[in-house]
């Protein structure tokens, strides 16, 4: 009898951090960012902040993900519509702050996020709630367009998605030296 493998975490692990590395600079550094703010893993006004004005908006960031928790609560357990409202709404919100930050600029930056923040079985939703905020008036036209263009026909129209969660979390990474020598 014959048993069905799966694929080696260290593949998957690597195919994550590939994936995470065809992003922008700008990109992986909000996304680093919001998983600090999202899954309270540090410090992120400290880490993060450069200026006044980043300051505010980790600050909006805090306030907005404290939902996070109800989202994953609200999540429907079928496709059905019940509770989808209350649902999508949360989830089009803050995704609709994230992608007014102009550093989530296509719908796999915004997919590698999401899956993070709210798990694997948030997936299916995330298409139409990238849909929506993407559309939504407050982004400026041109972003808007390229948020909208970048979907794939394949993502908007899945009829299937996996449920295995996501295994690489990317962290900040203290820069090191080059010219210093680990030797003693």
């Amino acid at each position: 009898m014959a048993s069905r493998m799966k694929p080696a975490k260290g593949i998957t692990t690597l195919a994550e951090m590939k994936e995470f590395a065809g992003f922008s600079s700008a990109t992986q550094r909000y996304i680093r960012r919001s998983l600090d703010v999202g899954l309270d893993r540090e410090d992120a006004m400290t880490r993060w902040s450069r200026d006044v004005v980043e300051e505010a908006s980790i600050r909006a960031q805090a306030r907005l993900y404290l939902g996070l928790d109800d989202l994953r609560e609200l999540l429907p357990e079928d496709a059905g519509l019940g509770g989808a409202d209350r649902f999508l709404g949360k989830l089009v919100t803050l995704a609709a702050f994230d992608l007014g930050q102009g550093r989530l600029t296509s719908f796999s930056a915004f997919r590698f996020l999401y899956e993070r923040l709210a798990g694997a079985d948030v997936r299916p939703w995330l298409p139409s709630a990238f849909c929506a905020a993407a559309a939504l008036p407050h982004l400026h036209p041109e972003l808007r367009r390229k948020l909208l263009q970048s979907i794939s026909e394949a993502a908007a129209t899945a009829s299937g998605w996996s449920s295995r969660e996501p295994v690489f979390f990317p962290y900040w990474v203290e820069k090191v030296d080059s010219g210093t020598s680990l030797a003693t």
